[in-house]
């Protein structure tokens, strides 16, 4: 992926502590380790990594750690400014074809924090806090969980498109499509609502990504067919069925909480193919067919 070193940043866009605590279910995806699903194929318990207990002490201060990043050019000099990047030129993206959009943060984080939709540990992946409304990061993700763990190629794309998902899922709260699905229950299956929620911003990633290097002040100069395979490459990575095998051995269509490495390839390459939002309307009727 390359930068626009004449490209302005806006490190605010980045938070730098929790939300408050709460009840809302948080949503993964770009990750493919949303909390049911490391409940489902890993063991764990949900309520452990996001819920009860006291706020979690984030090791933050109120000092934005991204302030430094106002320039294109510090790309270069600091590689955690790609953050602030990828933040910006979605946020724009979005500021500019959806007119009802709420700007909102992408906070970086290490180890745990407390946020609106309660205590939450690298175990569970990037996510989408409705209560809150903020995309979490860990920074350990990328190289612990999605090459090392789950093998993607990774690269900056790859982390692009995991941040882009979540924003993907902030659209799909402010259209109230989130709210209706959640209100189904959390049925599991390839064409469940949650199923039709992660490939929705699937889709809306890849709509972002056709369009990230259209504005040229966007920090994001130019996407290369390098920087879409790899976008592709994670997609699949986070697979259901690609986590199933990795975890059991075998594949449970019924418990799938996220769609398929085929189902998320598909969804993405809509988006980047027609470059328009409209065109994820995963709960259309015969869409997953």
């Amino acid at each position: 992926m390359q930068y626009n070193e004449n490209a302005r940043l806006d490190p605010s866009q980045m938070g730098s502590g929790g939300g408050r605590r709460g009840g809302a279910i948080a949503l993964g995806g770009g990750a493919g380790v949303l909390v049911l699903i490391v409940a489902l194929l890993f063991g764990v318990d949900p309520s452990a990594l996001l819920g009860g207990g006291a706020p979690a002490d984030t090791g933050t201060s109120g000092a934005n750690p991204y302030a430094q990043c106002t320039a294109g050019t510090d790309i270069a000099k600091d590689r955690s400014c790609r953050f602030v990047a990828y933040t910006n030129s979605i946020q724009a993206y979005w500021s500019k074809v959806y007119s009802g959009y709420e700007q909102t943060k992408t906070q970086v984080f290490s180890g745990q924090i407390s946020t609106g939709c309660g205590t939450a540990t690298a175990d569970v992946g990037p996510f989408y806090c409705p209560a809150d409304k903020v995309v979490y990061l860990d920074d350990s993700f990328f190289d612990d969980m999605l090459q090392r763990q789950l093998g993607a190629a990774g690269g900056d794309a790859a982390e692009a498109y995991v941040i882009a998902h979540e924003y993907g899922h902030h659209i799909s709260d402010l259209t109230g499509m989130l709210a209706k699905a959640q209100s189904s229950g959390n049925s599991t299956g390839p064409k469940s609502a949650q199923v039709r929620l992660e490939l929705q911003a699937d889709c809306y990633a890849g709509a972002w990504l056709a369009n990230a290097a259209a504005d040229p002040n966007s920090p994001i100069k130019a996407v290369t067919a390098d920087d879409v395979n790899r976008a592709v490459d994670a997609a699949k990575a986070v697979g259901d069925d690609r986590i199933q095998l990795k975890s059991t051995g075998s594949v449970s269509p019924e418990s799938w909480t996220h769609g398929s490495a085929a189902m998320r390839k598909k969804w993405l390459a809509i988006g980047f193919n027609s470059g328009d939002p409209s065109q994820c309307n995963t709960f259309a009727a015969g869409a997953l067919d």
